[in-house]
C-alpha cells in the first residue's frame, strides 16, 4: 500500500511552503515522483525531500520543475522570495540566524573549537566548508556587518579558548593568516578575548552565541547534537548570558589577547 503523502503546513516556515507548491504543480500535471524524476536531473529521493520540507534545494531544481510542469518560472520566482540563494549557502536550522546578527546592536559569542564565522578569513572558511563556494561566499557575506554604515555596525564580544589558535584548519599559512586578521580586528567594536589553556571554565558546554536586538530582546545561537538551534526563550537568555559573563572573568583583556594571537601566530605557525 503506498506511503500516504505528508501533509504539509506551508504556513510552518519556507521549506514546507515551497515543498507544497512543487507537489501542487506536479500532481497537477499528472505525474508520479518518479515520472518527474525521469524528465529533470533529480532522483525521486530528492524531489520527495523537496516536497516534504525535509531538505532544501537550489535554484537549479526549482528552473527545471519550472520547465517540465509549464508553471511560467512560479517556482523559480517563489524560491528567489523564499530564500535568497540561503537554502544553497545556510542549512535549514541555521538560515535564519543572518538575519539576527543583522539587526543585532551587541552580539556575544563563546566557541570551543573554532574561530566564529563573522572573524574567519576566505582560506579559513574554504577549508572548514569543504571548497563549496556557495557556502563560502555566504559566509563571508554574513561578515559585512562589520563594516556598514547604515545601521551601524554592531559591538562584537568574542570569547576563545587558547586552545583555539591551537586547532590546526587547513596549512600553516592558513593559521597564521588567521590569527593575524583576528589580532588586527580588535578594535573599540571588535572585543576578542583569549581565555588561557588550563583556566577553568564552563565553556565545555558548547559553543553559543546571543544577538540582542534594537527592541531589547535577544535571540541566541547554540550549538548542538545532531545540529545548532536557534532559541529565544528569555530563561535560555538569561542562563547564557550568565555562563557568558562567567567565562569572561577567566580570559585576558583584549590588548593581552591580541598579544597572545600574534605571538601565536609567529611562533606556532609561521613556516
Amino acid at each position: 500500500m503506498p506511503q500516504r503523502p505528508k501533509r504539509l503546513t506551508p504556513s510552518r516556515g519556507p521549506l514546507d511552503l515551497f515543498g507544497s507548491e512543487v507537489r501542487r504543480y506536479r500532481t497537477l500535471a499528472g505525474l508520479s515522483l518518479a515520472q518527474l524524476a525521469e524528465l529533470i536531473p533529480y532522483a525521486p529521493s530528492t524531489i520527495g525531500d523537496v516536497e516534504r520540507g525535509s531538505s532544501g534545494c537550489d535554484r537549479g531544481f526549482a528552473e527545471e520543475c519550472d520547465r517540465v510542469l509549464d508553471t511560467r518560472d512560479a517556482l523559480a520566482h517563489l524560491h528567489d522570495g523564499l530564500f535568497d540563494g540561503r537554502s544553497a549557502a545556510f542549512p535549514e536550522y541555521f538560515a535564519e540566524w543572518p538575519d539576527h546578527e543583522g539587526q543585532a546592536e551587541v552580539l556575544r559569542s563563546y566557541q570551543t573549537m573554532l574561530v566564529d564565522g563573522l572573524l574567519q578569513t576566505p582560506a579559513y572558511a574554504e577549508v572548514l566548508l569543504h571548497g563549496d563556494e556557495t557556502k563560502v561566499q555566504g559566509r563571508l557575506a554574513r561578515q559585512a556587518i562589520l563594516t556598514r554604515k547604515e545601521p551601524a555596525p554592531p559591538r562584537i564580544i568574542c570569547l576563545l579558548p587558547e586552545t583555539v589558535l591551537w586547532h590546526r584548519v587547513g596549512t600553516a599559512e592558513t593559521m597564521r593568516e588567521q590569527l593575524l586578521h583576528l589580532a588586527d580586528m580588535i578594535s573599540p567594536l571588535v572585543s576578542l578575548q583569549i581565555i588561557p589553556d588550563g583556566a577553568p571554565h564552563s565553556g565545555h558546554l558548547g559553543s553559543f552565541s546571543i544577538a540582542r536586538l534594537p527592541s531589547g530582546e535577544s535571540v541566541a545561537y547554540c550549538e548542538g547534537e545532531p545540529h545548532g538551534r536557534i532559541m529565544d526563550g528569555c530563561s535560555v537568555i538569561e542562563r547564557l548570558n550568565e555562563r557568558f559573563m562567567d567565562l569572561s572573568t577567566y580570559a585576558l583583556s583584549a590588548d593581552q589577547s591580541g598579544a597572545l594571537i600574534r605571538q601565536t601566530a609567529e611562533e606556532r605557525w609561521k613556516n
